[in-house]
């Protein structure tokens, strides 16, 4: 990909961000005139960009949300439900065409099939009108098969459709509409019409344009475009003869299969050599299609080669009676994608270069003074010292520079939940209404990228789970419309994330009684434990106290899942319920995945590292404190029974036999989603500041290993993922 497409790519998603957000909010105030003029410019904006990559297909489906905008402006329309839900529905087209740009390095081509569903329905739109409105809106909808209709002789070349509607005042920018699109390559058949009824002729006015041009072409759609981007105007073009795939053209087999490898040469995703794939790919087929003497193919190929993959894709395709290859990939679900670009502030790259050089400085320094030591280490050692601590602070600035170019605001995670929460709203028949505050709060980006699922799952069980319909609210005396609250603030180096409801609240007795049915606790255990310890049992595996499985929440997936992903970064859940009040659930999340405190241990003669948020305790265990139960051991520390584990022997550190009940032990507490587990190690170490860099290569993903850091005498620290150990 190109950096014009990237740009285009990088302002396109901000664009479609913007207007959905817009659409949301016009959807309770739809005379809003502000918000209706910004989602206007959205689009408009959107529509435009796509015309300068020269991309007729999204501009062709972003003109009906336009014209449809425009009238909501002049006040001839109102923007109701259904009209919002379709605008939403283009959008939800345009982000994947934006996706398959960004697979793929190239713009769809085709009009065809999917792109469809990026055009507001006629019958939706008209639904805000009379019916008197009806007979023309489908009279529009069908002009490309009017027109094909009176021209059956052009109906075997025909590739484009395309109706102009010049400005009025182009005449005046010294426009011709005739004579430009009169000279359109392989121009099929043209007819010109009034836009309006003809004035009588002491009111003609010859300074303005008042003609609609509808023809037929030989060429692609965006070719067409591309002629006719010098007017001014309105212009709808259509690619009407490739709805089907072609007919395969007669060749010999050996040739059908030198084309398919072609076929899926230039499908390889890989950037390296992409020019030369294409010519060489190019240059194959278009020399087989010579061996079978079909020259004029041949050079069709040639010609493709010199516009893009995806064009010499096609031609390819066609002539082995294949479906449209863009459109296939134009057919790929579209995912939801993470944020991949930050923009960063000038000053901070400026401060990350000055303190580069600072620290080069303070480098060379301390290389200095070494070499004095060596010579007398008497005389120097208060001078390296000082260095080292300059060195320090300089290393420190550095990295908090560094960090806060990886944060972005949580707005990128709370902007997509007003649709979530309206198409769930409508779904389940509950009105519900979205708070968020905080939305400026900052996070670092693995944070931002993983949050949006587990803060979904939530959202879908208060809604789902916890709020009350609109005549249970009424009965109970609380407004019909619930409310959920999506609040984010900072705390020191932890970032604080709530979604609260006013719904009816945990059902504690119930839960008591679900946990009892799966044998999770005996009665008399349940019966001693604290509301808010019976309340966490729904973070087990498989809890659920729903009666009956729904569509919005009932997914297989329970908070175990939510919590899970929350520690893998090292945050924490908890949920805070009152009965018929509502319910909190708080996520407690570090501001930054890359700096974290390690305590290290030394297990089987190597060092380890274990993050410092883990850890509760450090305690020395007598040999005659262990008890055995079953096969594993356990220790009894402040009335609890932990469970102990060796870290030399699930890490496999070691290849001598274990003499773990032989002597004293040291013993570091973790807590592990909120239960407390023995790490039993050699030695317990130091505390220390680190920049953890996850495994890669083939190292990437390895269970129970968080990442690597580099100690100070060169030897590399393995920071331990304790909860994936232990899985």
């Amino acid at each position: 990909m190109n950096d014009f497409l990237r740009q285009f790519l990088i302002e396109s998603r901000e664009l479609v961000i913007e207007a959905t957000e817009g659409l949301l909010l016009l959807e309770k105030s739809p005379r809003d005139p502000e918000r209706l003029d910004t989602v206007f410019r959205a689009f408009h904006t959107l529509k435009g960009g796509a015309g300068i990559v020269e991309f007729p297909v999204m501009e062709q489906a972003l003109h009906s949300v336009e014209s449809l905008l425009t009238e909501a402006r002049a006040g001839k329309r109102t923007l109701n439900p259904a009209l919002v839900g379709e605008c939403l529905t283009s959008l939800d087209q345009v982000s994947q065409w934006l996706d398959i740009l960004e697979h793929t390095g190239e713009l769809p081509v085709s009009l065809n099939g999917p792109a469809n569903a990026g055009l507001v329905s006629p019958d939706v739109a008209a639904a805000s009108h009379d019916t008197s409105a009806a007979p023309a809106a489908h009279a529009a909808q069908d002009w490309a098969a009017q027109l094909l209709g009176r021209n059956p002789s052009a109906t075997g070349a025909v590739t484009t459709a395309f109706r102009f509607t010049p400005d009025h005042d182009c005449f005046y920018q010294g426009e011709d509409p005739i004579a430009l699109t009169t000279s359109l390559p392989q121009l099929l058949a043209l007819e010109i019409q009034p836009e309006s009824p003809w004035p009588a002729a002491d009111k003609f006015n010859p300074y303005v344009c008042n003609i609609i041009l509808t023809g037929l072409a030989g060429i692609s759609a965006g070719e067409v475009s591309a002629h006719l981007r010098s007017l001014t105007g309105e212009c709808e073009v259509r690619a009407v003869g490739t709805a089907e795939a072609p007919a395969a053209i007669s060749m010999p087999e050996i040739v059908r299969k030198v084309l398919q490898e072609q076929l899926r040469v230039l499908q390889v995703k890989e950037a390296p050599g992409a020019a030369a794939r294409i010519a060489s790919a190019g240059r194959t087929a278009a020399n087989a299609m010579r061996f079978c003497g079909m020259d004029a193919h041949a050079e069709s190929l040639e010609r493709a080669v010199q516009q893009s993959s995806a064009q010499l894709q096609e031609a390819i395709a066609q002539l082995l009676g294949m479906p449209s290859v863009a459109l296939a990939r134009a057919a790929t679900p579209r995912k939801e994608t993470s944020v991949r670009t930050l923009r960063i502030n000038a000053e901070q790259i400026d401060a990350l270069v000055r303190l580069t050089g600072e620290l080069t400085i303070a480098k060379n320094a301390v290389g200095h003074t070494a070499k004095l030591a060596q010579a007398n280490s008497d005389s120097t050692a208060g001078l390296l010292k000082d260095q080292h601590s300059v060195l320090n602070r300089l290393v420190a600035q550095l990295q908090n520079t560094v960090i806060g170019m990886r944060v972005l605001p949580l707005r990128s995670v709370f902007q997509r939940f007003p649709r979530v929460l309206r198409e769930m709203s409508a779904n389940l028949g509950k009105p519900i209404e979205l708070k968020v505050e905080g939305e400026d709060t900052e996070a670092d980006k693995t944070i931002v990228e993983m949050l949006f699922e587990p803060l979904l799952h939530i959202v879908r069980n208060a809604i789902d789970h916890g709020v009350e319909d609109a005549d249970q609210r009424r009965a109970r005396g609380k407004p019909a419309v619930a409310s959920i609250l999506l609040r984010a603030t900072r705390d020191g180096d932890q970032v604080l994330i709530e979604v609260t409801d006013d719904g009816a609240g945990i059902d504690v007795q119930r839960v008591r009684q679900v946990a009892l049915d799966r044998g999770m606790a005996s009665a008399e255990d349940l019966d001693a434990m604290a509301d808010s310890d019976v309340i966490d049992l729904v973070f087990a595996p498989g809890f659920s106290t729903a009666a009956h499985v729904t569509e919005i929440s009932g997914r297989g997936v329970g908070l175990d899942a939510v919590r899970a992903a929350v520690e893998r970064v090292g945050g924490r859940v908890s949920i805070a319920s009152r009965s018929g009040a509502g319910t909190t659930v708080s996520f407690s999340l570090p501001f930054s995945v890359m700096m974290t405190q390690v305590m290290t241990v030394e297990a089987g003669g190597q060092v380890f590292g274990i993050p410092l948020d883990a850890v509760v305790e450090t305690v020395s265990v007598t040999k005659e404190a262990f008890s055995s139960v079953g096969e594993a051991r356990v220790i009894v520390h402040r009335n609890r029974t932990i469970p102990i584990v060796e870290l030399e022997g699930v890490l496999n550190a070691s290849a001598e036999k274990s003499r773990r009940a032989e002597t004293d032990a040291t013993v570091i507490l973790a807590s592990i989603a909120g239960e407390l587990v023995g790490l039993q190690v050699d030695h317990p170490g130091e505390r220390m500041e680190i920049i953890l860099k996850p495994l890669d290569g083939l190292l990437s993903g390895t269970p129970g290993i968080a990442g690597t850091t580099v100690l100070g005498d060169g030897r590399v620290l393995l920071v331990l993922d304790i909860i994936g150990m232990l899985q």
